[in-house]
């Protein structure tokens, strides 16, 4: 099993002025966020406006962040695909990279039942049976739950080794953890359910809010597994306003007017997504003065 530790940042991707990927700024935000509380990036993840990039922009992601994080960060590359050929070809290509790893999103659009899930992501790690998989559900997105049943079978394959949970939904988190062994990682996909899903048995985050208070989440977390319910309670009430503006609409949109806010130069999301309005604006400014982040 590869350890990713307890914080894992889902990575934005910044642009430039004329939309271009911007590696430098993607490089100094990685080290940025590998100094303060990440554990793992994942890089070209939902956060990272993947559906809009190129796969050769992405594979220099890969590289750049790879790079700059050397020795301080763990490197997830997310290369899942909705077409299982697709992200097989992904797959074996970050692996030649020599990244730690892979999150593997539950194929989005065409919805297959649990039986072609469970052979999509059986011939993605048969294709790569030393590289380590993430699973990643997250069915508001992609149409399709993937069912605790399916993950139990899927944990017994040996290079699939996580889950990364977006459901929210405390029955599932429960159930999955009942029917996975102990070293199977269980991450929560949402910040704000991640002291739930520590609570049975949940490992830690794949975290958006990461970007601005790493270090907090990562006490957090550290405090619930050393006994400090309170203390961790205490963090998790804190950030929560945090965690509520940063999905007021599509991520990564908030986070990426939260980080232009602090002084850093992302650039504007690709189209189809758009600026945050003014509204949600202001509303994502009052929260980041109440929590001392600008």
């Amino acid at each position: 099993m590869s350890n990713f530790g307890r914080v894992l940042t889902a990575m934005i991707t910044p642009f430039t002025e004329n939309g271009s990927v911007n590696y430098e700024v993607a490089e100094q935000l990685a080290v940025h966020l590998a100094d303060n509380g990440t554990d793992t990036l994942v890089v070209c993840g939902t956060t990272g406006e993947s559906p809009t990039l190129s796969w050769d922009e992405e594979y220099q992601l890969f590289h750049v962040v790879q790079k700059a994080v050397a020795g301080k960060a763990k490197v997830i590359a997310g290369t899942g695909s909705n077409s299982t050929e697709e992200a097989i070809t992904a797959t074996q290509k970050a692996a030649k990279l020599g990244l730690d790893g892979s999150l593997q999103v539950v194929p989005y659009y065409n919805k297959p039942p649990q039986s072609g899930l469970y052979q999509h992501f059986q011939a993605i790690a048969k294709s790569c049976p030393d590289f380590p998989l993430i699973l990643y559900n997250v069915p508001g997105r992609t149409g399709q739950n993937l069912q605790p049943e399916t993950v139990a079978r899927l944990a017994d394959i040996p290079n699939i080794v996580a889950l990364k949970e977006s459901t929210g939904n405390f029955d599932q988190a429960s159930q999955l953890r009942r029917l996975t062994p102990p070293e199977f990682a269980i991450y929560s996909g949402d910040d704000y359910f991640t002291l739930a899903m520590l609570a049975v048995g949940g490992t830690g985050v794949v975290s958006v809010a990461s970007h601005l208070v790493g270090n907090q989440l990562q006490q957090m977390i550290q405090a619930f597994q050393s006994g400090q319910i309170k203390v961790a309670t205490d963090i998790h009430l804190k950030l929560f306003p945090l965690f509520q503006v940063l999905f007021c609409t599509a991520n990564p949109i908030p986070l990426k007017a939260a980080l232009k806010r602090q002084g850093w130069e992302v650039g504007s999301p690709r189209l189809p997504l758009s600026e945050l309005p003014d509204d949600l604006a202001k509303s994502l400014e009052d929260v980041l003065i109440e929590l001392s982040l600008l």
